[in-house]
Parts: structure tokens; sequence; C-alpha cells
């Protein structure tokens, strides 16, 4: 009678029960909502549980499997009359209506998710706190379990955000805050807190946090994967040939560089070397590769060799190659001459190569004809020569810096290409582009420029031009914030900033020089481009124009007729 009770009672807090004697012999059970099968009173337990079972520990747990079902097995004693052992079964192959076992495999999942998850109730108790958000915070969840949120991260329990949520039942997202530190380091993450309502009554709230490490990382892993579907076919491209870029890469809005363009696309056709004169960061070897692109040798290879990177030494045997024994540890290496085979051999930063190799330099392109170091054999050569100089020639030659003879050679014809302060328009195209491309690259949105920051950049001269402007728009791009009303001033980097205002307020001496008399300097070629785009920029305004040319009007009128300038309708 007593068992009975026992049973009827404990029946209530478990899927089956089974009360046994001191004899291990069912004197009441009850297994009805898990399985039909055969206990009668006086069953020894070792018919349905195995014998290793049989000698019962209080408060052990173990599993068995009956009629083919997982059963979680607990034990319990209970003393009256006699000592009784209470076997209480769990369910545990049917998680579909077994609501405790799917309340232990969701706390499970929920202490095994990388984000942090803290629950509190109606009272602002902390009932929830995961592994993840003890690790973020630095607190004990054993301590703060049971402890009022505003008790345990010291503040009013006015500003609390998890009473606001369960009062207004209304989420809030993307809060980013230190509520704890460790030793005076505030551990900031980025969280978002949600209600959880049953019958349109709130009953919790919770919240999710991620720390900035993992938004980090996470952050990169989107932007590297984006990165590789977009330039996907960039990169086949490159593969094929040894190139990245054709005239279709090369950005801007200007006149000039439109007609710098058609002008290169000429000279890819008649297949002959090239001398590419432009400052640092304008874009030499963009057009370097692209004339490769649309020229006939376009499936050749295309080998590209910065002079200035490369000691003298290393640099003759790198262009002409080496046969074993001509020094120590020279092995026989073919040179890019012959590597490039009938392709294309860019010679970038010609300017920095020591006279005593540009002599070297000049008889292979006369005799089109190479010889390794140390071999007294030739080869053809059958490649055609870019070079490019971020100097002008003519300054360079002047200063001995570069042989005349030499000049000749590399460049049986020319391109100049303008500095990016002088083609204005540009600069209003390229502020654009970049500020599109990053944002899509970042996958980020952020505000206008200010008219105060795009004031500033229109009048610094940009010394390092487009590469230049490209770096300042993606430190934009970083630093501004999508909440942000516009993207002024002060989201310039400090350097950056200093830089700027000091090349706008302060010119150097060499850049006035340069706007004395600026076609002096440039080189003879490429008069057209600059005398054309200083027209543009002038409105066409012959007086303005031979002004900043340094030059008479007569002179100018001169010029606009020797090569066919017009200006536009």
């Amino acid at each position: 009678m007593i068992a009975a009770s026992i049973g009827k009672l404990m029946k209530s807090y478990t899927d089956g029960i089974m009360i046994l004697n001191d004899k291990y012999e069912v004197v009441w059970q009850d297994m009805s909502q898990i399985s039909s099968f055969g206990v009668t009173e006086g069953t020894h337990v070792s018919e349905f549980i195995p014998c290793d079972h049989v000698r019962f520990i209080e408060n052990e747990t173990f599993s068995i499997t009956l009629n083919q079902k997982k059963l979680s097995v607990e034990v319990k004693t209970f003393s009256a009359d006699h000592d009784y052992i209470i076997l209480c079964f769990e369910d545990i192959s049917d998680l579909l209506h077994n609501p405790k076992m799917r309340l232990y495999c969701l706390e499970k999942i929920v202490e095994s998710l990388g984000e942090g998850i803290m629950m509190s109730n109606q009272e602002g108790e902390i009932i929830l706190y995961n592994l993840a958000q003890e690790k973020m915070e630095g607190l004990n969840r054993n301590e703060i379990i049971g402890k009022h949120l505003w008790s345990v991260y010291n503040y009013n329990p006015q500003n609390s955000e998890h009473k606001h949520t369960f009062k207004t039942g209304k989420p809030i997202f993307s809060r980013y805050r230190a509520h704890s530190t460790i030793n005076g380091v505030p551990k900031y993450v980025n969280y978002s807190t949600y209600p959880i309502q049953k019958d349109g009554e709130t009953i919790a709230v919770y919240s999710v946090s991620t720390n900035e490490t993992r938004l980090k990382d996470m952050l990169y892993q989107t932007i590297e994967q984006k990165r590789k579907i977009i330039f996907q076919d960039k990169n086949d491209q490159e593969s094929k040939n040894g190139t990245t870029y054709t005239f279709e890469n090369i950005k801007g809005h200007s006149l000039a560089l439109k007609n710098l363009i058609k002008e290169a696309q000429n000279i890819a056709i008649h297949n002959t070397d090239v001398l590419i004169v432009g400052e640092t960061g304008t874009g030499k070897e963009l057009f370097a590769q692209s004339i490769h692109n649309h020229s006939p040798r376009a499936n050749s290879p295309f080998i590209a060799i910065n002079c200035a990177a490369i000691p003298e030494n290393l640099l003759e045997s790198t262009l002409f190659g080496t046969v074993k024994g001509a020094f120590t540890g020279a092995t026989n290496q073919v040179g890019l001459f012959e590597h490039a085979k009938d392709g294309t051999l860019f010679l970038d930063e010609i300017n920095s190569m020591p006279m005593t190799l540009q002599s070297k330099l000049m008889r292979v392109l006369q005799e089109r004809l190479v010889r390794r170091v140390g071999s007294n054999d030739v080869t053809p050569v059958q490649c055609t020569v870019i070079s490019a100089s971020n100097e002008d020639p003519e300054r360079l030659i002047a200063e001995d810096k570069m042989r005349l003879d030499l000049f000749y050679r590399i460049a049986r014809t020319s391109l100049f290409i303008p500095p990016l302060r002088e083609r204005t328009e540009d600069i209003h195209f390229f502020i654009d582009y970049f500020l599109e491309t990053y944002q899509e690259k970042f996958n980020k949105s952020v505000p206008k420029l200010s008219k105060s920051l795009m004031t500033t950049l229109l009048q610094y001269p940009w010394p390092g031009n487009t590469r230049e402007l490209e770096h300042l728009v993606e430190n934009l791009i970083i630093r501004a914030s999508e909440t942000d009303q516009t993207i002024d001033v002060e989201h310039l980097p400090t350097y950056i900033r200093r830089k700027i205002f000091s090349n706008t307020k302060n010119k150097s001496e060499e850049m006035k020089e340069l706007e004395k008399k600026p076609i002096k300097s440039i080189f003879a070629n490429s008069k057209e481009h600059f005398i054309q785009t200083t027209l543009e920029q002038t409105d066409w305004n012959i007086s303005k124009a031979a002004r900043k040319l340094g030059i008479t009007r007569q002179s100018l009128q001169y010029h606009i007729k020797k090569y066919g300038l017009e200006k536009p309708s």
C-alpha cells in the first residue's frame, strides 16, 4: 500500500516508475506511457535490466534499451517499514513527444553556441547565462544566476534594457557596449535583446551577444569570399598571359585621358617599343598591360620587372640570363628577354637603371640580340619592350642620368600620362568611383562627402596621383560610420589630414617652379595633351591658359594650330 502511494506520487514527475523491495523484486509498477510488457509483482529486476546494473547505488543514473526504446533510469531509495528501491524511467528515444528531453537538448544547444546567451525573468533576475557569455564578459555564471541584472552589472534598474523590453514587448537591435570590465579593461560586445511571448504576454527576455574578435573574423571571412567572387574573372585572365588589365579598366572622364587611350591603342596595333612617362601613381603599368592586350601579342607572355628594386649585378643577369661558371654560384638561367619570347617585356622605372647597364641594354635594343652573362652565343630578341619612367626624360638626360642614345631606342614612340591635378574632372570621377568600389568591397554603406571635404580634395595637388586618391577614399570608407550624416574632414586619418592641409597651404618649391613654366618641363611629344588639358581647365580662355602654361598668347595660338586643337562645341 505504501509502495503504491509512493509510485502514484512519483509518476507525475516521470514517464515510468517501478518500485522494488530489498530483494530486487517488483512490488509496484506503471510503465504504460513507455511500453507494455508483462512485469508482474514478484518479477526480479534482472529479467529486464542487465545484470551489471542489478546492484543499484543511490542516485545512480544509467541507460538501458527496453522494447527497442532507449530509456534513462534514475535510482532513488525510500525508507518506511521497509527499504524500497525506486526506478524512474525517462524515454529518451522519443524527442518529439518528450518535453523534458527536448528541453534538455535545447539547453545543451544553447550551451554549445559561440554566441553569448543571457535570459532574465519578469523580476530582472538572470535565469540563463551560457558558457560563451561567460567567456566574453569574464563573469562566473554560478555566482550571478538568480541575481538581478543591475546588481551584477552595477547600474540603475531604471536603465535596464531587459526591463524596457519586458514592458514594451519590442526588441532592441545591435547595441555595442561594455557591461563588465576585467582588470580595468572594458569587455565590449555587440548584442540584441528580444522578448519571449506566450499567449500575447511577455514571459522572459533574452540577449544574444557577439564579441568584437568574432565580429571581425566574420567580417574578414565575408570580405575574402566576396573578393574571390568579384575578382575571379580577373585572376583567370592573369593566369593566361601574366596581365590583369585592359583598356576597359582605365577609368576617367577627361578629354585628355580619352585622347591618350586612343593614342595608346594606335601604338599597340603597330607593335612597336614605347616609353610611358608619368608621375608615381598615374597608372603606367595599367597602360603597359592594356597596350599588350590590345596588340597582336596578346596571347604571348607579359613580363614585368621594376628596375629600381633589383641591384645592378642581379638586374643584368635577370634581364640577359647567365651560363654556368660565369661567376661563383652561377647556373644556366634564361633571362627575361628570352623568357618574354614574342610577347612584351615591361621595364618599369627605367630611369633608375645604372648608366653602365644602360649601355648594355642599348646594344640589345639596337641589335635585337641578347648574350647571356658569361656566354659568347647570342639569341635573337623577339619581344617588344615597353619602358616606364616617373621622371621627365629630358631632365634625366640633362642631368646625365639617362643616355641619350638609350632614350632614342626605348622611345620609338611615347606616351605622357598627365598627373591627376591637371585632370580635375577625373578627380571628381575617381572620388565617386572609389567610394562605390570600396563600399561594395567592404559591404558597407556610407553617406556622401561634405562640400568642405570635397573642396579640400579638389585643391590638393595629389603628388601620389590616382593611387594616393584611392588609398585616401579607402581610409574614409573604413573610418566612416553608416550613421554619420556626411563624411567630413574629421574622418581623414591624422597623418593624411596634415599632409593635405600642408600641401594645400604651402606648395613645395619644386611645384611652384613647375607652375611657373610647366610646358618647358613636359616631354615634347606630350605637349599636345598638356596644352589641351590646360585649355579645358580654363574653359578655352587663351589669356588664362597662356599664363598657366608660362608662355605668350601668340605661342599658345601657334601650338593650337600646330596640333589642330579645337574648342568643343
